[in-house]
């Protein structure tokens, strides 16, 4: 998975690999890129993808249009941007806490990645709307595999890390179906209740440890 920052130009106006056209060194680049991204998120929450144009965006990271269009092609290639600045988030804060709580079993991670995702979806701008970018495309976090797919992946490799389970194909199909059943059940969830209906996040978490619990060694 390509992100911004993968890329080690010489100077802004080096190509990028990411959704970015040019990778932001220079100290006040990085800041306007980020103001960008800010802005976008607050926007989507405000006027949904649609509604969403570049030159909202300037206006509101109160930079140039053409500012907008040095680092970026188009307002996909924003919020494209944003979402994996929120996956990167969501991974580095499941990866703490698991590190914090020294969980001494993998299924004690399902709670903790389906409460990070409860805190995103009800704090970070944005996020309600786009979560991890099936409002705007499936394939917005890799031109080849699915939203979800990446996720598994992420999630994947931090179970293999955090609790030495052996990684292969059987646990990558578990956590797929994992995956599939949680963010379907988590956006039930906030269906139901504007906050995240209680009664169905507990019962997802549920469903999930069973389901692992069954399949994952």
């Amino acid at each position: 998975m390509a992100t911004p920052t993968t890329a080690k130009p010489a100077s802004d106006r080096a190509r990028a690999d990411g959704p970015l056209r040019r990778v932001p060194v220079q100290g006040r680049s990085v800041a306007r890129v980020a103001r960008m991204l800010d802005a976008c998120a607050e926007l989507v929450d405000e006027v949904g993808y649609d509604g969403l144009t570049t030159t909202l965006l300037a206006e509101r990271a109160g930079v140039a249009i053409g500012s907008v269009y040095q680092f970026f092609p188009d307002k996909r290639a924003v919020v494209q941007a944003l979402t994996m600045r929120n996956l990167e988030a969501y991974l580095r804060q499941l990866g703490a806490r698991m590190a914090e709580e020294r969980s001494a079993y993998w299924w004690d991670a399902v709670d903790a990645a389906i409460d990070e995702y409860i805190v995103m979806h009800r704090t970070t701008p944005g996020f309600r709307i786009l979560h991890f970018g099936d409002a705007v495309d499936v394939h917005l976090l890799d031109d080849e595999r699915d939203n979800n797919s990446v996720i598994v992946e992420q999630l994947t490799a931090l179970l293999v890390d955090r609790f030495g389970i052996a990684a292969g194909a059987s646990l990558v199909f578990s956590m797929s179906i994992a995956v599939e059943t949680a963010d379907a059940l988590i956006k039930m969830a906030f269906r139901r209740d504007p906050a995240g209906d209680p009664e169905v996040i507990a019962e997802a978490k549920a469903l999930i440890r069973e389901y692992l619990h069954r399949h994952v060694r």
